[in-house]
């Protein structure tokens, strides 16, 4: 029964949470969503007032909510410890701008991730006059997150504002050439 427990404990997080908040890792995986912001938020201020060590983020994610996104990006800026990223499976859409607020020379990829960046989408509903201004809105943060893109991996605003126009996606390789990934790894003990 006691063992019981136990399986259930190292299961539902308790002692996998434990090892990882040791290790400084944090893991985003899912849909990008406000708990997902939360939880990620909360864990980079702990490590962060725990020690200057690195915290290491391990990305797979379709994406998700672009302004739980932006938590976690601004997130990553704003704690002093530095962040490194480590794509896998997939890094797409708003995990893709999470992935690019670590410092370039702190994103790497495992060898089959791929990457996707585009412009973002939602759905209008109501008057005329409040889809005039959502349209509005979704436009000025298709301008922001293509200018995060450009500042993040140095490629010409205008060569992101056509790449985004539609899904683009990027193998591993592909992303390293755009800019977005810094270099692959093979094993945790590339990270340094």
């Amino acid at each position: 029964m006691a063992e019981d427990k136990d399986n259930q404990k190292a299961g539902s997080g308790g002692i996998i949470e434990e090892k990882l908040f040791k290790s400084r890792s944090i893991s985003v995986f899912g849909s990008v969503d406000e708990k997902l912001a939360r939880t990620v938020s909360q864990q980079l201020l702990a490590l962060s007032a725990e020690s200057d060590d690195p915290i290491t983020l391990y990305i797979s994610s379709p994406g998700g909510h672009v302004e739980s996104g932006d938590v976690i990006y601004d997130m990553i800026k704003f704690v002093k410890p530095v962040v490194r990223v480590v794509g896998t499976g997939w890094v797409a859409s708003a995990a893709t701008n999470i992935y690019l607020a670590a410092k370039k020379e702190n994103r790497f990829s495992l060898p089959n991730t791929r990457y996707l960046v585009h412009q973002p989408s939602g759905g209008s509903r109501g008057n005329a006059t409040d889809i005039k201004i959502q349209m509005e809105e979704i436009l000025k943060t298709k301008e922001r997150i293509n200018k995060i893109i450009s500042d993040e991996t140095g490629r010409a605003l205008e060569q992101v504002e056509k790449d985004t126009d539609r899904e683009y996606w990027m193998s591993v390789d592909e992303a390293i050439e755009y800019g977005i990934v810094n270099r692959v790894i093979h094993s945790i003990g590339e990270l340094g």
